[in-house]
């Protein structure tokens, strides 16, 4: 009676009884991880394996001779019940995700940036890669246009950039903003980084292979910048801040070109492809084309009834995609200002969404961990024809 018995950590949080193999057996799931075989008349453990994350639901396959363990930290494993041999089946962010980016003109991959740094495959839906930094989050991910790195913004202020095969860091640029880099973007020679953080400071970066070194650093805005896009001519950019305000940069002379403002806390600004619009939403709920030379207001539309967090614009500049916290993906006409498409899924705020390079596909990331691919339709898929005449 005084025999003190061994005790799983964190509790017993799932259950299930086996049936063709080994019966007689019931296996358990523990808050810490341990999954564990118990023998029903003598209550003694028979095996037991810990697995990454606490074991929240256990369901036995068909043949009874396997069994999957899914854990709080969005792994699935499955499980061989006469060895407890196992592998990890699928896996995916647990926490919120904060942004999602494209190589330069290369569908076939993503990064999403959570507590973690994940590399997706888009055609087989599974993770290449994950850098993680332990007790840090990832607020922005971009990948440089020459395809030679992964360039992060972390909560703790600094900027990484891996390797984007091995996952190595290259180098870290240490108290790039205080109270952490919020926006980041590069130009297209890959030889510059413009960061935003969370004070409003928008900041540029000259890199070489041996240094990284800050070029300006300019402050306009009073509250957290939100977004950041380079034009493709490598002279402006834009920057998207919580202040009400939008700000034109000029690259060559580190000031500001031109300001747009509405009453509202700006979430995100894009350049259509042909330069000469931008489109910006925020927590207004709407959406406003405007005119880049002018700074002038073209049309704004009502988008939703809650807040915007993010836009993007087809590579043909025929269509955009907005997402926010009513968790509706919706696909709009560029020119007719209508929405044309709507795609329901998403259980918490979208945060980010972007377009594949050849407009086959959408990808939006969520506040639950969620990242969803969403099919281009028929009509919306990319035409060269259009696109030139665009331009």
């Amino acid at each position: 009676a005084n025999r003190k018995k061994n005790l799983f950590g964190k509790g017993i949080v799932s259950m299930i009884c086996t049936r063709q193999v080994m019966p007689g057996h019931i296996i358990i799931g523990a808050g810490d991880g341990t999954v564990a075989m118990i023998n029903t008349s003598t209550m003694k453990v028979v095996r037991k394996v810990k697995l990454v994350g606490g074991a929240t639901s256990l369901s036995l396959n068909a043949a009874g001779d396997h069994f999957f363990v899914g854990t709080d930290k969005s792994m699935i494993y499955l499980v061989a019940i006469e060895d407890f041999e196992h592998e990890l089946r699928t896996t995916c962010n647990y926490n919120s995700i904060t942004d999602v980016a494209f190589p330069e003109g290369f569908s076939q991959l993503f990064a999403t940036c959570s507590n973690e740094v994940r590399i997706w495959n888009s055609k087989q839906k599974d993770e290449l890669l994950r850098i993680e930094i332990p007790n840090l989050k990832c607020q922005c991910v971009t990948i440089a246009p020459d395809g030679k790195s992964i360039v992060t913004g972390w909560e703790d202020g600094k900027i990484r950039a891996f390797k984007p095969k091995s996952g190595k860091l290259i180098y870290s640029i240490n108290d790039a903003h205080r109270n952490g880099v919020t926006a980041i973007s590069m130009t297209n020679d890959s030889k510059r980084i413009v960061s935003g953080g969370a004070q409003g400071n928008v900041r540029i970066w000259k890199i070489t292979p041996q240094t990284q070194s800050m070029v300006a650093s300019m402050k306009q805005h009073k509250g957290r910048v939100n977004s950041i896009q380079v034009d493709e001519s490598n002279n402006y950019c834009v920057t998207a801040a919580a202040d009400g305000s939008c700000i034109i940069w000029d690259l060559n002379q580190y000031n500001r070109d031109s300001c747009l403002f509405a009453t509202t806390q700006f979430k995100s600004a894009v350049y259509h492809p042909d330069q000469s619009q931008l489109l910006t939403t925020g927590t207004d709920r709407k959406i406003t084309f405007w005119d880049v030379v002018g700074s002038s207001e073209i049309r704004i539309i009502e988008s939703s009834k809650e807040d915007v967090n993010s836009l993007a614009i087809s590579p043909d500049g025929e269509w955009f995609v907005s997402g926010g916290n009513d968790r509706i993906v919706r696909l709009w006409g560029y020119d007719d200002g209508e929405v044309h498409y709507v795609g329901k899924g998403h259980s918490g705020h979208i945060q980010a969404c972007k377009i594949s390079p050849d407009q086959s596909f959408i990808v939006t990331v969520g506040s639950e961990g969620a990242i969803f691919m969403w099919k281009m339709p028929e009509d919306c898929l990319y035409s060269s024809a259009k696109a030139e005449a665009k331009r």
